[in-house]
C-alpha cells in the first residue's frame, strides 16, 4: 500500500475516533471530564503496549493468541520471584523480560523452521502459559511487592505534567509508537518486515531473511506482553494465574485491526495503531459502561468485525483508485 493510501486510512480512522468520542459525550456528558479522560488514556496505555506488539506480528501476516496468557504468567511470576526466591525488583524484571524474549524466540522458530501455522503455535501457547501461571502462583493471588510500588506510582498513577490528565503509561505508549514508526519507516528491518507480510516468497527471492524478520516480530510482541504483565500487576495490585490477562489478546487484536493493520499482512501504520488503541479505550470506557455485562463480548465482536469490513472495503477502494489513476496517466 502506498504512503498516500496509508495516510488516507489514518485520516478515516481519526474521523471515526472523533465521531465515536462525540457519540459517547452525547450519551454521557461527563465522558469528557478530566477524570474520565485520564482513565481513557490510562487504558489506552495499558492495552496499547500489547496492541503495538501484536501489530508487528500481524504486519508479517501472522497472529499471536498467547498474549493474554503470557501477561498473566509474567504478572504472577514477578511477585513469586521477589517473595519466594528473594530476588530484587530489577532482577525479577530482568528475568521476566528475558523469559519473554525466549517465548517469542520459540514462537518464531516453530513458525519459521517447522513451518507451523502461527495460529496453532500461539493457541497452544495460550493454554501452556495459562497453566504455567496457575502452577507458578499456586493458584493463589500474588500481591504486588513493595519493591515494585514505584511502578504503580510512577507509570500508572504518575503524570509527566501534573496539571494535565495524561498518565505516564500513555506517554510511554506514545514513545514506543514513535520508536515503532522509526523502525518501520526508517530502517531496513522495518522495510523487510512489511515486504515479508506482503509476499513472503517474493521477499525471500529478493534476498530478505524472512525467517529472521518473523522471529524478530514474535520477540517484540512477547517482550511488550511481558512488560504489559508488569504494568497490569501494578495497576490491579495483584495477579491471579487463572484470570489475569484473560481475553486481553482480543482487545489487542481489535486495536490493531481498528488501527488499519491488515490481517493479510504487509500494512502497519504506527499513527493508525495509536488511533485504533484510543478507539478501543473509548469503547471500553465509554460505550461498554452503559452495556449489560452479558452483551459486552457481543459489542466487542461487532466492533472488531466492523474494523475488518472497513479495512477490506477501504483496501478495495484504494486499489481501484490507484488502478484508475494509472490508467488515466497512460
Amino acid at each position: 500500500m502506498s504512503r498516500f493510501a496509508s495516510h488516507q486510512k489514518t485520516l478515516v480512522i481519526a474521523l471515526l475516533l472523533a465521531v465515536l468520542t462525540a457519540v459517547c459525550w452525547w450519551m454521557q456528558p461527563q465522558f469528557l471530564g478530566e477524570m474520565n479522560i485520564g482513565l481513557v488514556l490510562k487504558y489506552a496505555g495499558l492495552f496499547g503496549i500489547i496492541t503495538l506488539g501484536v501489530s508487528f506480528v500481524i504486519a508479517t501476516g501472522g497472529i499471536d493468541l498467547s498474549i493474554g496468557s503470557w501477561i498473566g504468567c509474567t504478572a504472577v511470576l514477578t511477585p513469586v520471584l521477589v517473595k519466594e526466591y528473594g530476588m530484587g525488583a530489577a532482577g525479577a524484571i530482568a528475568v521476566v523480560l528475558g523469559l519473554s524474549v525466549l517465548a517469542g524466540l520459540v514462537h518464531g522458530l516453530l513458525v519459521t523452521k517447522l513451518r507451523l501455522q502461527p495460529f496453532l503455535v500461539t493457541l497452544c501457547g495460550l493454554f501452556i502459559y495459562r497453566g504455567l501461571a496457575r502452577v507458578a502462583g499456586g493458584d493463589r493471588q500474588q500481591l504486588l511487592p513493595e519493591s515494585l510500588l514505584w511502578v504503580k506510582k510512577s507509570l500508572i498513577e504518575g503524570r509527566i505534567v501534573a496539571s494535565l490528565p495524561v498518565p505516564a503509561v500513555f506517554v510511554l505508549l506514545v514513545f514506543l509508537c514513535v520508536c515503532g514508526a522509526v523502525f518501520i519507516n526508517k530502517t531496513v528491518w522495518g522495510r523487510h518486515l512489511l515486504a515479508t507480510g506482503r509476499n513472503e516468497q517474493a521477499a525471500r527471492f529478493s534476498g530478505v531473511n524472512t525467517a529472521a524478520v518473523r522471529i524478530l516480530a514474535f520477540v517484540i510482541c512477547s517482550v511488550l506482553a511481558g512488560l504489559s504483565g508488569l504494568l497490569w500487576l501494578a495497576e490491579v495490585g495483584f495477579a491471579q494465574g487463572s484470570s489475569t490477562g484473560s481475553f486481553y489478546e482480543l482487545w489487542a487484536i481489535a486495536g490493531a485491526v481498528l488501527g488499519a493493520c491488515s490481517l493479510r499482512g504487509g500494512e502497519c501504520s504506527m499513527a493508525g495503531v495509536l488511533l485504533g488503541i484510543l478507539m478501543v479505550a473509548v469503547i471500553k470506557q465509554g460505550v461498554l459502561l452503559g452495556v449489560d455485562d452479558r452483551w459486552k463480548e457481543v459489542v466487542i465482536g461487532l466492533f472488531v468485525l466492523g474494523g475488518v469490513i472497513l479495512d477490506e472495503v477501504m483496501s478495495r477502494w484504494l486499489a481501484r483508485a490507484a488502478t484508475g489513476s494509472r490508467r488515466a496517466v497512460t
